[in-house]
């Protein structure tokens, strides 16, 4: 009887208990319930509607487009480009699946299996969120909370949103919004960016390995970063765990893994800042005339458009091969260019600066010192004068450009100025005259450091590359030929002619006055004499009609016979856009460089229309150029025809560029007072370059004409760029003639002159100094 009492009490305790479970439970779970019906009802918060639900808020960069359909950069808050499921190579979802979400295609939004191990192992064996969950944390909820409470109810409001988005779209457009949206750090937002950033590819290219490293981040992509050294083993692990997983799924076969997980970890690290990558200074233009674009362009609500956060599509005419070709150039040159140039300062007490005095360094340092960051920063903060100057002595750690690559070390900000500004630094524009598209872009040596802009921003004496102007407005006026001789003779404007307010009597840079010659020998030789006598022939004020037409602000210009010379500040971009009118026989056409903007719908916003004028006839055009072919058949640019070399290893790298060119080219070179600017002006049937070469400051100059002409500076980066761009025959860049009128009523031909004309030629010319 005793122990049938104990019995039946043992049995009421173990009743008790479970019934205590039960309880326990059932309230668990009606808690749940309470908790998840609270949520769905906005009690701990709105949950987004139905309509944001279709159209998550979400920040697109604005992508910038080559003609040949390269990127060549973004605008962005988040560098993000969303990509469509089809984008996608079928190994990536493959992979993400494998290592996030196994049941991601049986699932509605949360894994209940996946719950259940997460309770019971608590956490150790894996979490239990799902790719859905983590998109709608990534989309609608806020950052985690450390109350446990509040972490509930978020965790709540983030499996209700994982259900309405289960609902709403397809696995597939879940997966790639998720892809879309995630954060791969370094500027890398969403699977385009990453793809590009750490693999230098679209989605679409990567390979399995690439996909599977891509995946193994997106466990925590500090913890599982392949760039960072003491990170990589972590991606790499995590990477051949994906593998694993996916043989274990069926994706791969053993082989597949095996053969995969020995594979290294290689990735293709290109940044996509602004500072990076390709046409930096073009983007950097391009960025002011949308932002301009944009408060003259409204959305139809009147609002306007974002250039960072609306992910607008702008297609550019720059061709990315042409570009990377340009930027080549200009390194291998003004690289070669920078050694010899500080190999001359080594002896130059005043370097970098020359001609001028030690005060006037003093006043360039300070003068670049007050447009400083440091001295703004300092001086917004109540410093004196005296003491903003004194920190610019304190030795501080810093980076510094240098053609091998930045260079981390320790100077003063005064001694920064300096090293600065002994840098030679250029602006090559690249214009195709038919469409007036701009092809190649390049506004300085490196944007990061030098961010002044010398394509369109920068404007500098252009020397001898005006003269061209004044020969065109000649043949335009009164018919002069190629083949017309004028005396070298030394020949003064007098005051009071021609706005001059005193005499004016140019002289030639080798000091040779005597004879004749060819106007095609004179302007390929920049004689002055014969140039001045051209624009006291026609006049200043018919020269500027013309310049005005051909797209220079000649509202700047004054009207005197010294312009003949080339005193104007003209832009790389003016000057480019004017010549290329002599190419499209006599029509200016307006430059350009957008095709067309589109918004994130692919709806048309702008579609560039061509402007174009008549400014001259055909017959001066074609006369001009041939003029201008004279500056590289005999004259100062005729290196081009050869592999033309100093034969002193001083000038290694620099003028002994093998060009050989044997087509057709027009051209001039231009050399300002005292060195300080170079130019060369390119010109072919169908594309016109123009180079210039100088320094920040004018003092910064080399001290003869042999280093310093645009003979040396310019025109080789002209030379590089062009062989190349001939090397690729897809550009279709010509090399034929360039386009002789029907009717012709002035002689190119000089073989015509008679045989004592040309014997007297010939006898001036022996005394020619051709550089």
């Amino acid at each position: 009887m005793a122990k049938a009492t104990k019995k039946n009490s043992s049995n009421n305790g173990f009743k008790k208990y479970i019934k205590w479970f039960w309880s326990l439970f059932g309230t668990g779970v009606l808690l749940v319930f309470l908790v998840f019906l609270l949520a769905s009802w906005g009690v701990f918060g709105p949950l987004p509607s139905l309509e944001e639900l279709e159209n998550p808020e979400t920040d697109l960069a604005t992508e910038i487009f080559s003609a040949d359909g390269k990127t060549l950069g973004k605008y962005y808050k988040e560098n993000r480009t969303p990509v469509i499921f089809e984008d996608l190579p079928d190994h990536l979802p493959q992979a993400i699946i494998a290592i996030e979400d196994e049941r991601f295609y049986k699932h509605s939004g949360i894994d209940a299996r996946g719950t259940a191990r997460a309770v019971a192992y608590l956490g150790s064996k894996g979490g239990a969120s799902t790719v859905t969950q983590q998109l709608a944390k990534l989309l609608f909820t806020e950052q985690p909370s450390r109350d446990i409470i509040s972490r509930i109810a978020q965790k709540a409001k983030e499996w209700i949103i994982a259900i309405r988005l289960e609902r709403q779209y397809t696995k597939e457009e879940i997966l790639t919004m998720y892809l879309n949206k995630f954060d791969f750090i370094y500027q890398a937002i969403g699977i385009r960016s990453a793809s590009r950033i750490y693999f230098g590819k679209e989605p679409e290219e990567l390979n399995i390995q690439e996909s599977a490293s891509l995946a193994a981040m997106l466990k925590n992509p500090d913890l599982y970063n392949p760039r960072k050294e003491k990170f990589k083993q972590n991606n790499l692990n995590r990477r051949n765990q994906v593998f694993y997983n996916m043989h274990r799924l069926g994706f791969i076969s053993q082989k597949e893994k095996d053969s995969l997980q020995k594979l290294p970890l290689e990735i293709d690290f290109s940044p996509e800042g602004h500072d990076e990558g390709i046409a930096t200074y073009f983007r950097g233009h391009l960025q002011k005339f949308l932002g301009d674009w944009i408060e003259k362009n409204p959305k139809p609500d009147g609002s306007e458009y974002n250039l960072y956060k609306d992910g607008l599509k702008i297609y550019t005419t720059i061709d990315s091969r042409m570009q990377q070709i340009a930027e080549d150039a200009v390194d291998k040159h003004m690289s070669n260019l920078q050694r010899l140039f500080l190999e001359e300062q080594k002896k130059n007490k005043t370097a970098p600066f020359r001609d001028i005095s030690k005060d006037d360094v003093e006043k360039t340092i300070t003068r670049s010192m007050k447009v400083s960051d440091r001295w703004r920063q300092m001086s917004a903060k109540g410093f004196s004068e005296e003491k903003i100057k004194a920190s610019f002595n304190q030795p501080i750690e810093m980076s510094v450009f240098s053609w091998k690559g930045d260079i981390d070390t320790t100077m003063t900000p005064r001694d920064s100025i300096l090293y600065y500004k002994s840098f030679l630094n250029t602006g090559l524009v690249s214009i195709e005259p038919q469409t007036g598209a701009v092809k190649a872009w390049v506004g300085g040596i490196d944007f990061k450091h030098f961010k002044y802009e010398h394509v369109y921003q920068g404007k500098r004496q252009a020397g001898s590359t005006f003269k061209p102007f004044i020969y065109a407005t000649a043949i335009a006026q009164v018919k002069r030929s190629p083949c017309d001789s004028l005396p070298r003779s030394q020949y003064t404007i007098p005051a009071g002619k021609h706005g001059n307010t005193k005499d004016w009597t140019p002289r030639n840079s080798d000091g040779e006055y005597a004879g004749m010659m060819t106007l095609k020998d004179a302007l390929a030789n920049s004689v002055n004499t014969v140039t001045a006598r051209l624009i006291d022939e026609v006049g200043p004020n018919e020269v500027l009609e013309l310049v005005g037409k051909l797209g220079i602000d000649k509202e700047k210009i004054p009207p005197v016979p010294s312009i003949s010379l080339g005193t104007p500040d003209l832009s790389v971009y003016e000057m480019v856009s004017a010549y290329a009118a002599f190419a499209n026989e006599g029509v200016y056409v307006e430059p350009n460089f957008i095709d067309r903007i589109e918004d994130k719908f692919g709806t048309v916003l702008y579609q560039h229309v061509p402007e174009s004028d008549d400014v001259m006839s055909k017959e001066t055009a074609y006369v001009t150029l041939n003029l201008m072919e004279g500056v590289t058949q005999s004259g100062s640019g005729r290196r081009l025809r050869g592999s033309w070399a100093k034969g002193t290893k001083k000038y290694e790298g620099v003028t002994g560029y093998p060009y050989e060119f044997d087509n057709p080219i027009a051209g001039k070179t231009g050399t300002t007072q005292n060195n300080s600017d170079g130019w060369f002006m390119g010109i072919v049937p169908n594309l016109v370059t123009g180079v210039w070469v100088g320094a920040e400051d004018r003092a910064v100059h080399f001290a003869g004409t042999n280093e310093g002409q645009g003979a040396t500076m310019a025109l080789p980066i002209w030379g590089m760029y062009m062989k190349s761009v001939y090397e690729h025959k897809e550009l279709e860049v010509s090399k034929e003639r360039f386009k002789k009128p029907d009717k012709l009523s002035i002689s190119v031909n000089c073989k015509e002159l008679g045989e004592q004309q040309l014997n007297q030629i010939e006898q001036v010319n022996e005394q020619l100094d051709f550089r």
